[in-house]
């Protein structure tokens, strides 16, 4: 179960998309539930971090490629036309 979550994180498919080596999708899927709305997967991610980074096998630098980092259409204070009205795209207490 722990190999199909990993295996899915890894390579940010679906769960639909898992592989049969790895069972029934909805099984691996129901274990990363229950795990993580107990706070195991976070643990134990934690100690898996903390033992690479004590290691040395992380690599803290990061690298955002811009084509792929999609602003959401409330994310600009541009006005657009709805139904034949103005409709501000801003929070109600700027809006004032």
């Amino acid at each position: 179960m722990v190999e199909g979550i990993i295996y899915r994180y890894r390579c940010g498919i679906a769960w639909r998309d898992l592989p049969d080596t790895f069972g029934v999708w909805q099984t691996v899927w129901a274990w990363h539930k229950r795990m993580a709305d107990d706070g195991t997967w976070d643990r134990v991610q934690a100690r898996l971090h903390e033992h690479a980074d004590r290691e040395g096998f992380i690599d803290w630098d990061v690298s955002v490629d811009s084509t792929i980092a999609r602003a959401h259409q409330h994310a600009t204070n541009v006005t657009r036309v709805k139904k034949g009205s103005v409709e501000l795209q801003e929070s109600p207490d700027r809006a004032a």
